[in-house]
């Protein structure tokens, strides 16, 4: 039975939302428990697709899960039986491509796969393989699979990333955690997705330093211990919230947020003409969105820059601004997929390689658009809520990758928004 979501215009979006815990986190923390043999607990994790098949990955490898409460889990690795990650599993999500690391710290190989996920651009694993050989692994690559094997163990080197990937910077921050002396890694991402991998790992006996910095300095240590940790909240679910209250004209605010984390969607906010209210002491930012909001421009970037993945919905905001608009994207090449949906809705949007400039208009129409990867699909959504008539968005299976409770979440802060389902 096939499902698309319906939304409607309903006025000015009006309420709390609290978000959850940090997809981009939880995935990587679920994979580090590979480096330990000892009993962990990973709390506040995100009900998501994504991180089901996650679960399903460290089961197939030998994990022994068991579920505290819907967010929750412990884990126990004491008996790792395999190191190849299957085909099926690897082709539903990037993230799974992370055991790569622990898989080779913690038995000496692994045989991966070239990773799926959602299709906005290459993204490719360069990186990651060029670490591990740095670290004294040998890589051989196939069609679609990499075998990378280490069977003396792995040594610790200086390590400098040409791009501070997100990914590569965490595969390789796990796979030296129990290498044989020191490693740095020079031109480290810095999103706040590490700094809380390196915090766990710290928790559990690592030695980790920088993370966070554009220098992270990992001293190898033998084993590593047991222990609990809460995933961080997530700062992509809290900014599509934000720019929901933003494109309504409402009032929303998010709750149990970091607001370090969104400094770049504050200020960009901001400059639109919204009314951003931050109460740090609650972990709250309430968002009053602007009468007549004012085009901008926005670039992303690396963090703490402005995030790829808040692109498409910032996009979806700049659609029904005053004046001229133009989104830089610098971080994935194919990122533009939602445009051709938001121009089924009458958006006037033109691009040009990794730029598109845009022209507000008083109004979108709703019709029937798709949601072609995980937050192009957000971006309809968002779109569908100010659009008039009815927008009806399709292959909403990507949505629930990235969101919990989705509908929900909307319906509470004054949405009028269904999932129908139809044969077929």
């Amino acid at each position: 039975m096939k499902k698309f979501i319906r939304v409607r215009p309903n006025g000015p979006l009006k309420g709390e939302v609290k978000i959850d815990g940090a997809k981009n986190s939880g995935l990587k923390l679920l994979a580090a428990t590979l480096l330990t043999k000892e009993e962990v607990i990973i709390r506040n994790l995100p009900k998501l697709r994504d991180v089901e098949v996650m679960l399903d990955v460290l089961e197939y490898l030998g994990s022994k899960i068991e579920r505290l409460d819907d967010t929750s889990v412990k884990i126990l690795n004491d008996n790792i039986k395999d190191y190849i990650t299957p085909l099926d599993l690897m082709n539903k999500m990037r993230a799974s491509f992370v055991v790569t690391g622990p898989l080779l710290s913690r038995c000496g190989r692994a045989i991966t796969y070239m990773p799926g996920g959602c299709s906005i651009g290459a993204r490719p694993v360069d990186l990651h393989l060029k670490g591990f050989e740095a670290l004294g692994a040998k890589v051989h690559t196939g069609i679609d699979a990499i075998d990378v094997s280490a069977e003396n163990g792995l040594v610790g080197n200086n390590i400098y990333l040409d791009f501070p990937s997100v990914g590569a910077t965490e595969n390789i921050m796990m796979a030296a955690v129990l290498a044989n002396g020191t490693t740095t890694i020079d031109n480290a991402a810095q999103e706040p997705e590490i700094t809380d991998l390196a915090n766990f790992l710290n928790k559990i006996g690592a030695k980790i330093r920088g993370a966070g910095t554009k220098t992270i300095e990992i001293v190898g240590v033998k084993e590593l211990k047991g222990g609990e940790h809460s995933v961080m909240p997530d700062r992509i679910e809290a900014a599509t919230y934000m720019i929901a209250g933003a494109i309504t004209k409402g009032d929303v605010t998010v709750t149990d947020v970091v607001e370090a984390h969104l400094i770049p969607v504050i200020a960009k906010l901001k400059e639109i003409g919204c009314e951003v209210i931050v109460n740090e002491d609650e972990d709250k930012i309430r968002v009053i969105g602007a009468e007549h909001p004012v085009a901008t421009n926005i670039k992303t970037l690396p963090y703490p820059g402005l995030a790829t993945d808040v692109q498409s919905q910032f996009m979806t905001l700049l659609t029904v601004c005053d004046g001229d608009s133009k989104v830089e994207e610098t971080v994935f090449e194919n990122r533009f997929m939602h445009v051709e949906e938001l121009q089924k809705m009458k958006a006037l949007i033109i691009t040009e390689g990794n730029e598109a400039r845009i022209k507000g208009v008083p109004n979108l129409v709703g019709t029937d658009v798709k949601a072609t990867d995980l937050r192009a699909g957000a971006s309809c959504i968002l779109a569908g809520l100010v659009a008039e008539g009815e927008t009806r968005v399709h292959d909403i299976y990507h949505i629930y990758r990235g969101y919990n409770d989705f509908e929900n979440k909307f319906k509470n802060i004054g949405a009028d928004i269904e999932v129908v389902k139809v044969e077929g």
